[in-house]
């Protein structure tokens, strides 16, 4: 099947760019990466990600600031003496300190806290909280800044507001169980890493030190069998909500509404607000533009009891945002309510427990309407790009049908990106799914058949590869291999993810006579910074959705 006479990339949905080209639009809006990083619009709003992005999460656990994580609070009368007193902290209390372009407004009376220190005040026991105890406390940090001059010292943005829904269950099962003594932070660090290890140890699980489904179900099996007796407050530190990414915060998030889930007794629902405001190198004023933060910590049962007031809470007339990092469970009246209240549900699928049913329930939410937005969609860019790139030569695009063997290899544990680039091939290139065999095995293979124009069989295999190194991000591609059955065919292409190689696609005596490229992925970017590109994306992504429309297809024939 020939590509046509159009631009192929745009058929496939990418397009490529020289290296410091501002981007092209695809059919789709999908954005190419430049090496200079600089980003067009497509046609639904959808970005690009440049090879200068900050990636991901080092073994460290750093994430926002760096040094600057350890946020210093001022109180907002003391605001215009913010970079005095901050050398001043930093004498009193010796911590890492560097320059912090925010200045946090304080919505106590303390004149100078760590932010780990914010006071939290308790709104009822147990019974739904009050929204005029909230409201009342933000609004003295306005009332604060108006000094009777002619522009005030800072001001709320007008642009979004976002509810982050952030259970990090796996900490808090661990800590519960006894293996993790560090903070409840989401950050996968080496102290994670020692205590999944040893949990995976205790409990005779494959040992891989990384979070997986299986090790979640065990740990929720052990946590349950306690008595109530036994089940005791959690003594780590709780920093959800805490630390401001600086990546989101540069959006000027007018309101973040963050909900913290814990284990243990319910006593009702506590909160806790401030006020960041992001110093805009960009900007000539003087007046501080900043965001609202409101944390709400309670049991599931007692955060559901409120989820009338958290979307009261946000802010009317403005676009809404709920991130969910957890898996996605439209049967969770609080999730159902979210899903109704934002104009966007954003999700991450490499750390879900069940990847092929949970992206089921991700493609009937889109079928109801519910925009959904997927941060691991945009880590396999660059291998849809080369794929394109690798047919796009006129002297290749007529071998485009005589594709009928794909491989695609991924790091074993979650197959989510592996059957989103299946439906994104097949999306595109009009296959039909029409047989699913699940062999499973060492490699968990499994095989799709595939009917294409003039009814040609094609036949798929996805394979978990083990491997060694394993990165921060579950499930990452490791390989693909495009083939035909008819040996003068010119479609045979490689790609290789360079961190980790294929030597299963090689070793087949393809590489001979194939393309090969090799891909830097974007799979480490924190994801923070992929959801502050998410929050510059203002329409539905139709590649996106086309592409999970047949990974459903896929999925169902199970």
């Amino acid at each position: 099947m020939a590509a046509g006479g159009g631009d192929f990339k745009a058929k496939m949905g990418t397009r490529g760019h020289g290296d410091a080209e501002t981007r092209g639009r695809g059919d789709t809006g999908t954005r190419g990466h430049g090496d200079a990083g600089t980003r067009g619009r497509g046609d639904t709003g959808t970005r690009g990600h440049g090879d200068a992005e900050t990636r991901g999460r080092g073994d460290t656990g750093t994430r926002g600031h760096g040094d600057a994580e350890k946020i210093w609070r001022i109180n907002s009368c003391l605001l215009p003496l913010a970079s005095c007193l901050l050398p001043l902290a930093h004498s009193l209390f010796p911590i890492p300190y560097s320059p912090f372009p925010y200045y946090p407004l304080l919505i106590t009376h303390y004149s100078l806290l760590v932010m780990t220190s914010t006071p939290i005040v308790t709104l009822q026991k147990p019974k739904d909280i009050s929204l005029g105890e909230i409201e009342a406390e933000l609004n003295k940090i306005w009332l604060s800044q108006n000094t009777g001059k002619a522009t005030p010292v800072a001001t709320r943005a007008a642009t979004f507001s976002m509810v982050i829904y952030e259970p990090e269950e796996f900490q808090q099962l661990l800590a519960g169980l006894g293996f993790y003594s560090g903070s409840i932070d989401g950050i996968n660090g080496p102290m994670m890493k020692e205590a999944v290890r040893e949990a995976q140890m205790a409990y005779d699980l494959r040992i891989t030190s990384r979070i997986d489904g299986e090790t979640l179900h065990r740990l929720r099996e052990e946590y349950g069998k306690r008595s109530p007796s036994q089940v005791a407050d959690l003594s780590n530190v709780d920093l959800r909500g805490s630390s401001v990414s600086e990546a989101i915060a540069s959006q000027n998030p007018c309101r973040i509404i963050t909900l913290c889930p814990v284990l243990g007794e319910d006593r009702g629902v506590s909160a806790q607000v401030s006020a960041y405001c992001p110093i805009q190198k960009s900007s000539s004023s003087s007046t501080l533009v900043c965001c609202e933060y409101i944390t709400l910590r309670g049991t599931k049962e007692a955060l559901e009891r409120v989820k009338e007031l958290i979307s009261s809470l946000l802010i009317p007339d403005l676009p809404k945002f709920a991130w969910w990092k957890a898996t996605p469970n439209p049967e969770q009246p609080l999730f159902q309510h979210l899903a109704e209240q934002a104009n966007c549900i954003v999700v991450d699928s490499c750390y879900f427990s069940d990847p092929a049913s949970e992206l089921l329930k991700i493609y009937e939410l889109i079928e109801s309407e519910t925009y959904i937005a997927d941060l691991n969609w945009h880590r396999f860019y660059p291998w849809q790009e080369l794929t394109a790139a690798a047919f796009d030569p006129p002297e290749r695009r007529d071998s485009l049908g005589d594709i009928d063997q794909v491989t695609i290899d991924y790091e074993k544990g979650n197959d989510a990106q592996a059957l989103m680039f299946l439906g994104w091939l097949a999306s595109r290139l009009g296959w039909q799914p029409v047989a699913y065999n699940d062999e499973g095995g060492d490699y968990d293979i499994k095989r799709i058949e595939f009917s294409g124009p003039e009814n040609k069989k094609i036949y798929a295999e996805l394979a978990g590869i083990p491997t060694a190194d394993w990165g921060e991000i579950p499930g990452d591609l490791v390989g693909v291999l495009l083939n035909s059955s008819n040996p003068s065919a010119n479609c045979c292409t490689i790609l290789c993810s360079e961190t980790t190689g294929c030597m299963r696609m090689e070793a087949g005596g393809s590489a001979s006579n194939s393309r090969t490229e090799q891909v830097t992925a974007v799979t480490d970017q924190k994801a923070e910074e992929m959801m502050s590109q998410q929050l510059q994306r203002w329409g539905r992504d139709v590649l996106y959705e086309e592409s999970l429309a047949v990974t459903a297809q896929i999925l169902k024939l199970r």
